[in-house]
């Protein structure tokens, strides 16, 4: 306790509509009350002689298992069993509707359902269809199969849905990626993965199941041979700017990085750079700019399609004798009226614009998540401790050059000198600033105005507080001049206090509590070891904490505890501050006593301990609100608590912590002791 610790993120959890679409098509909702009869006559529909009944009922599970309530009627009926025969129909159709139902069983069910879905062998019939299609979609480079009633490839549709059911099950079951691992899936999904200049979709897809898999799997990094390197390499190279290949190659980069271990030494500057700058890009794009300027294309586009149709309507009132005039007339497509100019198949596809944003938020949330990964490694190795080589490295948030003949810093001790040299080079601590910032307040009040846009609102608050734990990471990782001086930090430090202070209301949405004050802790921590001044009021430390600590999360809790802590050990160390020091102590003891969990209580006894360790004014606080007679009393009853409570609540570290936490308590009540005996001679 006493020190903030790096938070790892997992790659991006899935949806049960994907990245961007709902699978399967029109079907009962299952709002009729009885969704155990519902459930029945559809699994029974599979076994339909007609594929059209049994696409039918595919699309219709589809539909229904988007819905949470109706899962466990399906589930009774053994609905894995049902529907994985169905990935191998004669019908393409009804294979692509079974993925689809698939898909959304996998992602609404969540873990549980995908480790039954695994035990009941989904697996086995999916690698085969995955198998099929990769070798499906080489027999199309000659002749591409249709979808009925389509432009789209059948192949590859059915691929997507099948990738999206392969990425749900990997991420929540470790028999899946063995599974992956034996079965060879690395070079059937690298073939859908070469489809990325024709087929955006399906790559993304590839890309996140990708970054699920290699990720803390080592059985599979021998798999990754030269041509695999290559289709990644020329992802990450590719050229096209729309948010979905800005996404694309952030995925991609993702992937590299879990596999950095098969890139040779000599090579690794390089990619890690080349890593970075796709990142870099990604956070160089003002996501609340990108949100007003797409909204008003949807608006324009909208009103152009509205104005196309009514053209449309009045060309069908024209009298069908003049369009018969000429008999070599080609006859327009069933349902369509072939007019000069027509341009409504150049127009982009319904919620175009939406899919563009959406995508961009993920790869800067995605982007954010791995240099957090990056930032909290395992330790370097001692040739990691070198110095940087390069001489145009740029202050971390500001971009003022190093003095002339100061060279560069050393690397920090717990970040490798080839991440920290990319960081450094491609302003990524400046940009993730940035994106600490509130969502642009148009932007906000844009998608509060459109159901369709409106959970964009919760994907800019995401990408905030991952750029705020990103920036935590990199606190802890770097030394202060790497981070551009004392100025620079007591600036940051106003800049957090602004975050929390700005508002109207104090923040109460847990994600970013935990966030801006884990980032908080680690710059104050920072601050407090090379002496330089906070810039906190005792009015808003005690505020934030006040607030914080009646959060339910506990982490928050933690978090506020500590940065009291913190303060209190700074201010301790001045003249004058007795009175603050009274209100910080009675606020720790009290957390101590009466928080319900012992993890917190032990980090607030932990601050006290910061705070009354030393120093003429803590002395005089501790005497006056009764500090060793509170603590005397209450060490009994933190042994009892751990005897009770320790057991089966707590891990093992946590465990371990709190027995520190235990001992240091006994040190320092025998410690006051010995200074209220020295006060007595």
């Amino acid at each position: 306790m006493g020190k903030s610790k790096a938070k790892r993120f997992r790659s991006a959890p899935f949806s049960p509509a994907g990245p961007q679409r709902a699978a399967g098509g029109e079907g009962p909702a299952g709002e009729d009350g009885d969704g155990g009869s519902s459930a029945a006559e559809l699994l029974e529909k599979l076994q339909h002689p007609s594929a059209d009944v049994r696409e039918f009922a595919c699309a219709s599970i589809s539909k229904m298992l988007q819905q949470k309530h109706a899962i466990p009627a399906f589930l009774q009926r053994d609905v894995v069993r049902c529907l994985g025969p169905m990935l191998l129909d004669q019908s393409l159709a009804v294979r692509e509707t079974a993925a689809g139902a698939l898909r959304n069983l996998s992602a609404c069910g969540g873990f549980e359902v995908c480790d039954d879905m695994v035990t009941k062998d989904i697996m086995t019939p999916l690698v085969a269809l995955l198998k099929e299609c990769s070798a499906g979609l080489e027999a199309n480079e000659v002749s591409p199969t249709k979808c009925k009633d389509t432009k789209k490839n059948c192949v590859e549709d059915i691929a997507n849905e099948a990738v999206n059911v392969l990425w749900n099950v990997c991420e929540c079951n470790g028999t899946a990626v063995s599974i992956f691992n034996k079965e060879g899936c690395l070079d059937v999904v690298l073939q859908y993965l070469k489809k990325f200049s024709t087929n955006v979709d399906l790559a993304i897809s590839v890309a996140h199941c990708l970054q699920t898999v290699t990720e803390d799997n080592p059985e599979l990094l021998s798999s990754f041979n030269t041509s695999a390197h290559q289709v990644l390499e020329s992802i990450m190279l590719s050229q096209d700017n729309t948010m979905e290949h800005i996404l694309l190659r952030t995925l991609s980069a993702g992937s590299v990085w879990n596999i950095k271990d098969t890139i040779p030494s000599s090579s690794q500057a390089n990619t890690i750079n080349a890593i970075l700058k796709i990142f870099s890009e990604s956070l160089v794009v003002d996501a609340g700019e990108t949100v007003i300027h797409m909204k008003e294309a949807e608006t324009q586009r909208l009103k152009l399609t509205a104005e196309a149709e009514t053209e449309e309507n009045v060309s069908d009132t024209i009298d069908n004798s003049v369009l018969k005039e000429d008999d070599e007339m080609e006859e327009p497509p069933k349902g369509k009226v072939k007019r000069e100019n027509d341009v409504s198949d150049l127009l982009p596809s319904d919620k175009w614009e939406l899919k563009q944003v959406t995508a961009l938020l993920m790869a800067q949330q995605t982007a954010l998540e791995i240099i957090v990964n990056m930032c909290c490694s395992e330790d370097p190795s001692d040739d990691e401790w070198e110095e940087l080589s390069s001489s145009d490295e740029s202050d971390l948030f500001m971009e003022n050059s190093y003095d002339e003949g100061s060279g560069p810093p050393m690397s920090p001790l717990c970040l490798s000198a080839d991440v920290h040299a990319a960081l450094m080079n491609n302003l990524i601590p400046k940009k993730i600033l940035e994106k600490t910032a509130f969502p642009n307040s148009v932007a906000v009040d844009i998608c509060t105005h459109s159901p369709s846009w409106k959970p964009l609102i919760k994907k800019m608050n995401t990408v905030q507080c991952r750029a705020l734990t990103c920036l935590h990471s990199i606190l802890l990782v770097s030394d202060v001049d790497c981070l551009g001086g004392a100025s620079t930090l007591q600036s940051l430090a106003q800049h957090l206090s602004q975050l929390v202070f700005s508002q109207p209301e104090f923040p109460t949405h847990t994600e970013f509590l935990e966030a801006v004050t884990s980032a908080m802790r680690a710059l104050l921590q920072t601050m407090a070891s090379k002496n330089i001044s906070q810039c906190m009021t005792p009015e808003q430390l005690m505020s934030l904490c006040e607030a914080g600590v009646h959060s339910s999360n506990i982490s928050v809790r933690v978090n506020v505890v500590s940065i009291l802590g913190i303060a209190g050990s700074v201010l301790a160390k001045i003249e004058d501050t007795a009175e603050t020091l009274k209100m910080i102590g009675k606020f720790l003891l009290e957390v101590a006593m009466k928080d319900s969990s012992l993890v917190v209580a032990g980090e607030a006894l932990d601050a006290l301990f910061d705070v009354f360790a030393d120093g003429t004014e803590a002395e005089k606080a501790a005497v006056q609100i009764k500090l060793l007679p509170a603590l005397k009393e209450f060490q009994p009853v933190f042994k009892i608590r751990m005897r009770k409570e320790g057991k089966g609540q707590y891990s093992t570290d946590q465990l371990c912590v709190l027995d520190n936490v235990k001992m240091n308590l006994r040190r320092f009540i025998a410690y006051q002791e010995t200074l209220g005996g020295k006060k007595t001679t």
